[in-house]
């Protein structure tokens, strides 16, 4: 067995070439949450790692949902080992909307097509094709890597990474840092300049149900105590409603890297102005300057003429760190005194600083395989199972390396129709983390 250290870098390692078949097979796997647990998958997972000597575990939360974990020794055990997560589940999708089967994963137009192209099997696929690599021609990465494989992020983690916080901390409570999904992606400014986003934070999650209840009539008769009707003007009033602008460390720290590195005029005392200059990217961007609400499901009645006795909305609110406060408080004032509100799903926001070996390592394996890439820090308005694993002191990263086509709409693609990944992106981004992971 040789270091990682010891090796070649890589230019064009057959996991590279892997990457596309291991992606398409586990696409292939319909991991939709809640309907189609995650069983089949783990085992796919642990059946890619055996076929290399790796060992692994299966842990269920409950019947099906299931997790796979590994870990690849390194050269150096005493340094806390690297955990790299990823999760199995996926969104459902509609095949009627797409253009090919969600499930098929088709290599169409230089691109991988299907559920979970982006979000987030490309990056278990990217891992599965380093490490089995590595296993065949005995390279040792430079410290421990821990494995993790988990169910049931598309639905909070409460059977997945949570639950293996709660019950299997053990397996994770040497890691210090973990890398993940929805970071180290591209975002070409000019033709000499791409910026790759790594993720250093994520608001937290706030999935509220609103009740509305009064007295039940007729619906032909005068009624002004209707529990509909005061519903929805609090779903109104939240969902015409803007928070203010918090400008927190991280997007900071972005706006300033991005302001030395392209020249432009960006102004930190209104960082909104800034929107303008990130393009397909904005949309996400824009909502880590501020909390959001947004109503998202209504249910009331049964009967077109009954007038029913209780209305109930749901609303999904994402808070920036240190910025929970405000943004219950300020639901509490828009749902008015006969609105009550009950919490379905609340999570942490996360952030950590964009600064350590662990960073530089990023940076220099980005750059190996781009020169003219420049890595940022940048906050993520959805959320991840870094969550859960933060719980354990764990410094977390989105760092799924992708050199994107200038035009794609990466950000759309996340629980979208004909979600797909470029071939190219894959294997750039396998060559990355192989880089990054020899030397981290």
């Amino acid at each position: 067995m040789t270091s990682a250290a010891e090796q070649s870098s890589p230019s064009n390692t057959p996991a590279a070439d892997e990457v596309v078949t291991l992606l398409t097979e586990l696409i292939r796997i319909n991991t939709s949450n809640p309907t189609h647990p995650e069983r089949p998958a783990a085992e796919w997972v642990a059946e890619k790692l055996d076929e290399v000597g790796i060992a692994s575990t299966i842990l269920e939360a409950a019947p099906g949902r299931a997790s796979t974990i590994a870990r690849v020794a390194g050269t150096d055990s005493s340094r806390p080992p690297l955990l790299i997560h990823g999760h199995l589940d996926v969104v459902p999708a509609d095949a009627s909307e797409w253009t090919v089967d969600p499930f098929a994963g088709e290599v169409k137009d230089d691109y991988v097509w299907g559920r979970g192209a982006v979000d987030m099997k490309d990056m278990d696929a990217m891992t599965l094709a380093v490490i089995r690599n590595w296993a065949r021609t005995g390279v040792q990465p430079p410290r421990d890597i821990v494995l993790a494989f988990v169910s049931d992020e598309e639905a909070g983690g409460q059977q997945g990474a949570h639950w293996l916080v709660d019950h299997h901390a053990d397996l994770f409570a040497d890691c210090t840092e973990a890398i993940s999904e929805v970071g180290g992606y591209s975002i070409t400014v000019r033709d000499d300049l791409r910026l790759y986003l790594i993720q250093t934070a994520e608001k937290g999650i706030a999935w509220l149900r609103l009740r509305a209840e009064n007295r039940p009539g007729h619906g032909s008769m005068i009624h002004p105590d209707n529990a509909v009707t005061e519903l929805a003007r609090a779903v109104t009033r939240i969902g015409e409603y803007q928070f203010p602008v918090h400008l927190t460390p991280t997007m900071r720290e972005f706006l300033t890297r991005i302001a030395d590195a392209t020249g432009l005029p960006i102004d930190l005392e209104n960082p909104e102005g800034a929107l303008k200059y990130f393009g397909n990217a904005a949309r996400m961007l824009g909502a880590t300057l501020r909390n959001t609400a947004n109503p998202t499901m209504l249910q009331a009645g049964y009967k077109a003429n009954v007038i029913p006795s209780r209305a109930e909305a749901t609303v999904d609110c994402r808070f920036l760190p240190g910025y929970s406060d405000e943004l219950f408080d300020t639901i509490d004032q828009l749902i008015g005194e006969h609105v009550s509100r009950e919490t379905i799903t609340e999570d942490i926001a996360v952030e950590t600083p964009f600064d350590g070996a662990i960073v530089d390592a990023m940076a220099a394996a980005l750059k190996a395989e781009d020169a003219a890439g420049v890595p940022v820090p940048y906050p993520m308005s959805g959320g991840t199972d870094a969550k859960s694993f933060s719980l354990l002191g764990i410094r977390n990263f989105g760092f799924s390396p992708l050199l994107l086509p200038p035009d794609l709409d990466f950000s759309a693609l996340f629980h979208g129709i004909d979600e797909r990944v470029p071939v190219s992106a894959l294997q750039f981004g396998t060559r990355v983390l192989d880089r990054f992971l020899r030397n981290c």
